[in-house]
């Protein structure tokens, strides 16, 4: 019941503001509400505002007791979403597979998968030394453990 009434809720709130997209939701023990936003631009204290609101001023304390807490995915969270990707193209990117671990730049993005690109050091094909290679990757995202944006200042 609380389930579906604060899913609809946070559906009507992120209607009014289509530029947010929801990537968590869950109702804990003691009906602790937890919703994690982001947006195509960012989220900003006010988006959460307004989505507290609209969940909050809605719901009855009276009917229900519970807690809530709308945040937004942070800096170092994992990108999970295709939006996600898209609004980080041109960022580079700390990647894990099954297979590797590696720092790339996110070039491009379709709904199946994601394009990145790094130079990497390798062996010289013929004698001693190394030589830097231009790599590319094509993963899709049922592929990709994990993947966050490096942040850098």
């Amino acid at each position: 019941m609380l389930y579906e009434e604060v899913k609809r809720l946070i559906e009507e709130a992120l209607e009014e503001n289509p530029s947010l997209f929801l990537i968590q939701f869950e109702i804990k023990e003691d009906n602790q509400i937890l919703v994690v936003i982001d947006g195509d631009q960012g989220v900003s204290v006010n988006d959460c505002i307004a989505v507290s609101r609209k969940i909050e001023h809605n719901l009855d304390r009276d009917e229900q007791d519970f807690s809530l807490e709308v945040t937004s995915a942070g800096a170092a969270s994992p990108l999970e979403l295709p939006r996600q990707f898209k609004k980080n193209i041109g960022r580079k990117l700390s990647v894990k597979t099954q297979e590797q671990q590696f720092e790339a730049k996110l070039e491009e993005v379709t709904d199946e998968e994601v394009t990145l690109r790094w130079k990497a050091r390798e062996p010289k094909p013929v004698g001693k030394g190394k030589v830097t290679v231009n790599k590319e990757a094509v993963l899709k995202y049922a592929d990709i453990v994990e993947a966050k944006v490096m942040i850098t200042f």
